[in-house]
Protein backbone atom coordinates (compact mmCIF):
# COMPACT_ATOMS: atom_id res chain seq x y z
CA UNK A 1 0.00 0.00 0.00
CA UNK A 2 1.58 3.59 -1.13
CA UNK A 3 -0.28 6.20 1.67
CA UNK A 4 0.24 9.55 2.50
CA UNK A 5 -0.56 10.99 6.01
CA UNK A 6 -1.09 14.71 5.93
CA UNK A 7 -2.46 16.93 9.14
CA UNK A 8 -0.76 19.84 11.05
CA UNK A 9 2.69 19.65 12.95
CA UNK A 10 1.27 17.96 16.27
CA UNK A 11 -1.44 16.86 15.05
CA UNK A 12 -0.26 12.47 15.75
CA UNK A 13 1.25 12.09 12.16
CA UNK A 14 4.57 10.13 13.30
CA UNK A 15 2.74 8.25 16.00
CA UNK A 16 -0.28 6.66 13.87
CA UNK A 17 2.78 6.74 10.58
CA UNK A 18 4.99 3.99 12.82
CA UNK A 19 2.00 1.89 13.83
CA UNK A 20 0.18 2.10 10.51
CA UNK A 21 3.49 1.52 8.69
CA UNK A 22 4.44 -1.70 11.57
CA UNK A 23 0.21 -3.19 10.80
CA UNK A 24 0.72 -2.78 6.87
CA UNK A 25 4.65 -4.21 6.90
CA UNK A 26 5.93 -1.20 4.99
CA UNK A 27 8.55 1.49 5.63
CA UNK A 28 7.10 4.87 7.82
CA UNK A 29 9.51 7.53 5.41
CA UNK A 30 9.17 10.74 7.57
CA UNK A 31 11.20 14.09 5.79
CA UNK A 32 11.07 15.19 9.49
CA UNK A 33 12.99 12.14 11.05
CA UNK A 34 15.58 12.30 7.75
CA UNK A 35 16.11 16.14 8.62
CA UNK A 36 16.60 15.51 11.90
CA UNK A 37 18.67 12.98 11.66
CA UNK A 38 21.07 15.43 9.59
CA UNK A 39 20.98 17.98 11.96
CA UNK A 40 22.20 15.15 14.47
CA UNK A 41 25.15 14.36 12.83
CA UNK A 42 25.70 17.95 11.61
CA UNK A 43 25.82 17.52 7.79
CA UNK A 44 26.21 20.04 5.26
CA UNK A 45 22.00 19.49 5.09
CA UNK A 46 21.59 18.97 8.48
CA UNK A 47 22.64 22.66 9.22
CA UNK A 48 20.51 24.38 6.44
CA UNK A 49 17.95 22.81 7.47
CA UNK A 50 18.49 23.59 11.53
CA UNK A 51 19.13 27.57 10.10
CA UNK A 52 15.30 27.09 8.34
CA UNK A 53 13.41 25.37 11.49
CA UNK A 54 14.47 27.37 13.53
CA UNK A 55 12.57 30.18 11.97
CA UNK A 56 9.55 27.58 11.52
CA UNK A 57 10.21 27.95 7.63
CA UNK A 58 9.77 24.44 5.27
CA UNK A 59 12.97 23.10 3.66
CA UNK A 60 13.04 24.40 -0.03
CA UNK A 61 11.55 22.06 -2.32
CA UNK A 62 14.41 20.90 -4.38
CA UNK A 63 16.20 19.35 -1.04
CA UNK A 64 13.10 17.59 0.06
CA UNK A 65 12.18 15.92 -3.63
CA UNK A 66 15.40 14.79 -4.05
CA UNK A 67 15.64 13.01 -0.77
CA UNK A 68 12.22 11.34 -0.89
CA UNK A 69 13.37 10.34 -4.63
CA UNK A 70 16.17 8.53 -3.15
CA UNK A 71 14.40 7.09 -0.61
CA UNK A 72 11.75 5.37 -2.59
CA UNK A 73 13.93 3.86 -4.70
CA UNK A 74 15.16 1.99 -1.63
CA UNK A 75 14.39 -2.07 -1.86
CA UNK A 76 11.93 -1.65 1.60
CA UNK A 77 9.81 1.02 -0.53
CA UNK A 78 9.25 -0.86 -3.92
CA UNK A 79 6.23 -2.25 -2.64
CA UNK A 80 4.52 0.28 -0.61
CA UNK A 81 5.20 3.15 1.84
CA UNK A 82 4.11 5.38 4.11
CA UNK A 83 4.90 9.14 3.65
CA UNK A 84 4.77 11.47 6.40
CA UNK A 85 5.53 15.06 5.88
CA UNK A 86 5.79 14.63 2.16
CA UNK A 87 4.35 16.23 0.01
CA UNK A 88 3.62 19.40 1.90
CA UNK A 89 2.94 21.79 -1.50
CA UNK A 90 1.54 21.71 -4.34
CA UNK A 91 4.88 21.78 -6.31
CA UNK A 92 5.47 18.75 -4.26
CA UNK A 93 2.44 16.73 -4.91
CA UNK A 94 3.70 17.14 -8.79
CA UNK A 95 7.38 15.43 -8.52
CA UNK A 96 5.64 13.30 -6.09
CA UNK A 97 3.45 12.05 -8.90
CA UNK A 98 6.19 12.24 -11.04
CA UNK A 99 8.19 9.83 -9.42
CA UNK A 100 5.58 7.45 -9.02
CA UNK A 101 4.74 7.44 -12.54
CA UNK A 102 8.50 6.20 -13.07
CA UNK A 103 8.30 3.52 -11.31
CA UNK A 104 4.90 2.78 -12.72
CA UNK A 105 2.84 2.47 -9.48
CA UNK A 106 0.39 5.07 -7.93
CA UNK A 107 -1.03 6.11 -4.47
CA UNK A 108 -3.69 4.33 -2.76
CA UNK A 109 -4.80 6.83 -0.44
CA UNK A 110 -4.48 10.11 1.17
CA UNK A 111 -5.33 10.22 5.27
CA UNK A 112 -5.71 13.34 6.62
CA UNK A 113 -5.51 13.95 10.72
CA UNK A 114 -7.81 16.75 11.70
CA UNK A 115 -6.86 18.52 14.99
CA UNK A 116 -8.12 21.24 16.95
CA UNK A 117 -5.09 24.26 16.66
CA UNK A 118 -5.45 24.78 20.42
CA UNK A 119 -5.20 21.16 21.03
CA UNK A 120 -1.88 21.04 18.60
CA UNK A 121 -0.22 23.37 20.36
CA UNK A 122 -0.70 21.55 23.55
CA UNK A 123 0.58 18.72 22.18
CA UNK A 124 3.73 20.23 20.76
CA UNK A 125 4.73 22.28 23.87
CA UNK A 126 4.56 18.94 25.98
CA UNK A 127 6.70 17.47 23.35
CA UNK A 128 8.99 20.33 23.40
CA UNK A 129 9.13 19.35 27.39
CA UNK A 130 9.42 15.52 26.91
CA UNK A 131 11.84 15.77 24.36
CA UNK A 132 13.92 18.72 24.56
CA UNK A 133 12.95 20.02 21.15
CA UNK A 134 14.06 23.28 21.06
CA UNK A 135 12.37 23.86 17.95
CA UNK A 136 8.75 23.71 18.97
CA UNK A 137 8.29 26.96 20.92
CA UNK A 138 5.24 28.83 21.00
CA UNK A 139 5.43 30.99 18.44
CA UNK A 140 7.59 28.48 15.87
CA UNK A 141 4.59 25.95 16.57
CA UNK A 142 1.74 28.89 15.56
CA UNK A 143 4.17 30.40 12.58
CA UNK A 144 4.38 26.69 11.08
CA UNK A 145 0.27 26.13 11.50
CA UNK A 146 -0.01 29.42 9.56
CA UNK A 147 2.74 27.66 7.14
CA UNK A 148 0.60 24.57 6.95
CA UNK A 149 -2.58 26.31 6.35
CA UNK A 150 -1.69 28.70 3.55
CA UNK A 151 0.67 25.57 1.85
CA UNK A 152 -0.19 22.31 2.60
CA UNK A 153 -3.90 22.07 3.55
CA UNK A 154 -4.89 22.92 -0.15
CA UNK A 155 -3.31 19.32 -0.85
CA UNK A 156 -6.49 17.99 0.75
CA UNK A 157 -8.71 19.43 -1.87
CA UNK A 158 -5.83 17.98 -4.62
CA UNK A 159 -6.45 14.55 -3.50
CA UNK A 160 -9.93 15.02 -2.81
CA UNK A 161 -10.35 15.25 -6.18
CA UNK A 162 -8.69 12.86 -7.15
CA UNK A 163 -10.79 10.30 -5.10
CA UNK A 164 -8.16 9.55 -2.38
CA UNK A 165 -8.67 11.58 0.40
CA UNK A 166 -10.22 10.30 3.67
CA UNK A 167 -10.34 12.29 6.71
CA UNK A 168 -9.51 11.07 10.05
CA UNK A 169 -10.36 12.85 13.34
CA UNK A 170 -7.39 13.26 15.05
CA UNK A 171 -8.81 14.31 18.41
CA UNK A 172 -8.79 11.61 20.87
CA UNK A 173 -6.62 9.25 22.83
CA UNK A 174 -3.49 6.98 20.41
CA UNK A 175 -5.76 4.40 20.53
CA UNK A 176 -9.07 6.19 19.37
CA UNK A 177 -7.34 7.80 16.15
CA UNK A 178 -5.33 4.49 15.41
CA UNK A 179 -9.00 2.89 15.55
CA UNK A 180 -10.48 5.52 12.87
CA UNK A 181 -7.14 5.09 10.56
CA UNK A 182 -7.46 1.27 10.69
CA UNK A 183 -11.27 1.69 9.31
CA UNK A 184 -10.39 4.31 6.82
CA UNK A 185 -7.57 2.13 5.32
CA UNK A 186 -9.49 -0.89 5.40
CA UNK A 187 -12.99 0.69 3.06
CA UNK A 188 -12.59 -0.39 -0.19
CA UNK A 189 -10.06 1.30 -2.31
CA UNK A 190 -11.34 4.98 -3.58
CA UNK A 191 -12.15 5.29 -7.18
CA UNK A 192 -10.16 7.01 -9.84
Amino acid sequence: MRIVILGPPGAGKGTQAAAIAESRSIPAISTGDIFRANIKNETELGQQVKEILASGGYVPDEVTNAIVRDRLVQDDARHGFLLDGYPRTPGQVEALDEMLAEQGVVLDVVLELTVDTDEVVQRLQQRARDQGRADDTEEVIRERMAIYVEETAPLASIYRERGLLRQVDGMGTVEEVRERISAALDRDRPQR
